[in-house]
């Protein structure tokens, strides 16, 4: 890994929010951040947190989202900022050193995936190649996923990209086996509205029915069980 360029010439005036639920971790990452960002960082130890503090700070344009957080299940706690909040970068920050669920995390729009065990160094790195424009992994992740393909995913995630923020929160509700009466009551909107996403949504993802749609959804977010294990050591 080549060198960081020189912090004073590198500094931006991004804004950011840390995503983690371990304090140690979010000590560590904004004394990275200090290096190299102005501005205020905030901090969000759930999923439901983090939403409340973009819509309350619109200038955020940097998110370091922890994969295995309250309120986050896999890769849908991206998708669904890369959903409501198209303009933020979001870098992945994860034990989870999986290439499978890296190649996902990529596919569905993330600027960058950043392995708990990177140096503080590649942090800085990490940032600042993402807010060059850039996407940034670890060498020897980017080598391993290079040989890979994520066709499958990136279709998907082209897909998601189309629906509206309603209406991905009604695929999240259907994936969840809600029916449309509960997803009404949930989202606090008529039946007929619900019917009505429901139709777009499976016309917009190409399937037959909310089922498939489901199954779909959860297979193409999930960050299986057994590769996040190792979470629990931060």
């Amino acid at each position: 890994m080549t060198s960081s360029p020189s912090v004073s010439a590198n500094r931006s005036t991004a804004r950011a929010v840390i995503a983690d639920d371990h304090p140690l971790f979010r000590s560590a990452l904004r004394q990275a951040l200090g290096t190299t960002l102005e501005g205020e960082v905030l901090d969000a130890a759930g999923f439901d947190d983090l939403v409340k503090l973009l819509l309350q700070h619109p200038r955020v344009e940097l998110v370091f989202l922890d994969l295995n957080m309250p309120g986050n299940q896999g890769l849908t706690g991206l998708t669904t900022l890369r959903n409501q909040f198209p303009d933020i970068l979001v870098i992945i920050v994860s034990a989870n050193e999986q290439a499978g669920v890296i190649r996902r995390a990529m596919s569905f729009g993330a600027s960058a995936y950043v392995p708990k065990s990177t140096s503080l160094p590649d942090i800085v790195t990490a940032v600042q190649t993402v807010l060059a424009g850039d996407s940034w992994l670890p060498t020897h992740l980017g080598l391993e996923l290079s040989e890979q393909h994520g066709t499958l995913h990136s279709e998907f995630a082209r897909k998601l990209g189309q629906l509206t923020p309603q209406q991905f929160k009604v695929l999240r509700c259907i994936a969840d086996g809600m029916l449309n009466k509960q997803i009404a009551h949930e989202l606090d909107v008529q039946e007929t509205t619900v019917k009505q996403h429901v139709s777009a949504i499976l016309r917009k993802l190409g399937v037959i029915n909310r089922t498939q749609a489901g199954v779909l959804f959860h297979d193409m977010l999930r960050a299986d069980d057994e590769d996040n294990q190792s979470e629990d050591a931060f």
